[in-house]
């Protein structure tokens, strides 16, 4: 059985404005958004300088999405579900096997990803 990760949530009263949670919720939205924009327009950036400002501006968006999930996240208005053992087990398992799919032996002619 899994276990809900969260912080204690302060009610939300339920009116037509939008409330803080609605506000803060749009903007992880949008920075996740912003995310995933920079990224692929990072690898498509044929320009060596374009590449790392556009890589610049991504890390920062990635921090800034970070950190409005830790404001989520202390505010009770975001949780998840603790992985159970066995599952992280499993997952370490399977993504340790692919290494071995690698076109280059560790150590030769790639990156060594252990």
């Amino acid at each position: 059985m899994s276990q809900k990760i969260q912080n204690p949530q302060k009610p939300v009263p339920k009116t037509p404005q939008m409330s803080e949670q609605d506000f803060i919720t749009d903007q992880l939205s949008t920075e996740k958004y912003l995310c995933n924009s920079y990224s692929l327009a990072a690898t498509e950036a044929s320009h060596a300088q374009l590449f790392q400002d556009i890589n610049q501006i991504a890390n920062e968006t990635h921090n800034c999405q970070r950190d409005l999930f830790n404001v989520m996240f202390k505010k009770g208005l975001y949780s998840y579900d603790a992985a159970e053992q066995q599952s992280i087990q499993q997952d370490y398992q399977k993504f340790t096997g692919y290494k071995n799919q690698f076109p280059y032996p560790q150590g030769q002619g790639g990156q060594n990803y252990s």
